[in-house]
């Protein structure tokens, strides 16, 4: 069938996964590729797809409800898969009205723009999917798992600013009956990750043997979920999941922070020929950022048992493929480093 779809924030670590997976898997769909080319944007992630008959780029900020709708309009979207958002959470408490401003006003922008578009047309073949996180959910003790059930509870202003993201997506939902899915998911990694997140940032800092800064003493735990899984997830849920339901993605990859660190260090020394353990010393233990949620894990029985959707790869296989790569492409994590890519972008822009 003949779909235009809709991804904002695909010029970024998850959402340029998604489009090439959407582009390459679906010859018939128009993918419209929204990005407004922050820090975390950039097309280089894209280069395989950009000539591509099926995908096209537009510039656009979704807090900026007129252009949104002018979108909708001119591509005539019938899905949206939404992942543009503020995601670091050391940024967030620097600046929580930018999270509270991308993450809530951007989301309620689409929102409002598909349901004035959809009522025109009717909301039968639509949908709109929301990408959050595990982070609504809160802090986990030593035990257990959230669930599709679990209450929210989340603890940073990026977390309260998806929660409340996801709170109006299911507003919408029951007030409009706007057609709607949700899905949370644990911490990615993969190719293509800016380099501020923590396996990024510590292969880069090992290749240049720089510290590798541990908040207090790398006991937080957390699940791990392989970007490309991610994307073969939220493939499944567009096409299968049920209208206003949530469901959970998890890798099933719970690790401790500093157990992390430490076998990317084994397997990014070894990679570089080095001697087993020459970055341990690269350790260096700060002070515990504010609000850190102690453990995170998720259950995906729900999206296993309905969908079939499970992981693909393990963690030491994914760490492996993950770690290649970035000293693969030294010149795109070069260039995203330096900041080059922005520039580039302002010039092509004019902004």
């Amino acid at each position: 069938m003949k779909r235009s779809i809709l991804i904002t924030g695909g010029a970024g670590f998850i959402g340029s996964h998604v489009v090439r997976l959407f582009v390459n898997k679906y010859p018939e769909y128009n993918i419209i590729n929204l990005d407004k080319l922050t820090y975390a944007g950039n097309l280089a992630n894209l280069k395989d797809v950009e000539n591509k008959p099926n995908y096209v780029f537009v510039k656009a900020d979704i807090c900026d409800f007129d252009t949104i709708l002018s979108i909708f309009d001119k591509y005539s979207i019938d899905g949206v898969i939404h992942l543009a958002a503020e995601s670091h959470v050391d940024r967030s408490i620097k600046d929580p009205f930018l999270f509270a401003q991308t993450n809530v006003i951007g989301t309620l922008s689409l929102l409002q723009a598909a349901k004035a578009t959809w009522e025109k047309s009717g909301v039968e073949t639509k949908l709109f999917y929301h990408i959050s996180t595990d982070e609504v959910y809160g802090s986990l003790g030593s035990e257990g798992f959230f669930t599709e059930e679990t209450p929210y509870d989340p603890h940073s202003p990026y977390s309260a600013s998806k929660a409340s993201s996801d709170h109006f997506v299911k507003a919408f939902h029951d007030t409009y009956g706007l057609p709607a899915v949700i899905s949370n998911c644990s911490n990615n990694y993969g190719p293509y990750q800016f380099p501020e997140k923590l396996i990024p940032l510590f292969i880069n800092n090992i290749r240049n043997n720089k510290p590798l800064p541990v908040y207090g003493k790398g006991e937080n735990v957390r699940d791990w979920l392989y970007v490309i899984d991610h994307a073969r997830a939220i493939d499944v849920i567009f096409h299968k999941g049920r209208v206003g339901e949530t469901y959970n993605i998890g890798g099933f990859n719970e690790w401790k922070n500093i157990d992390l660190i430490k076998v990317m260090i084994k397997v990014t020394d070894r990679l570089l020929g080095r001697n087993e353990g020459a970055s341990d010393s690269l350790i260096t233990y700060v002070t515990d950022r504010a609000g850190h949620d102690l453990r995170y894990a998720i259950d995906s029985g729900k999206l296993k048992n309905e969908l079939g959707w499970e992981p693909s790869l393990q963690f030491e296989e994914g760490i492996e493929k993950t770690v290649q790569w970035y000293l693969d492409n030294q010149e795109w994590l070069d260039g995203v480093t330096s900041g080059e890519y922005q520039e580039y972008y302002k010039k092509m822009y004019s902004v």
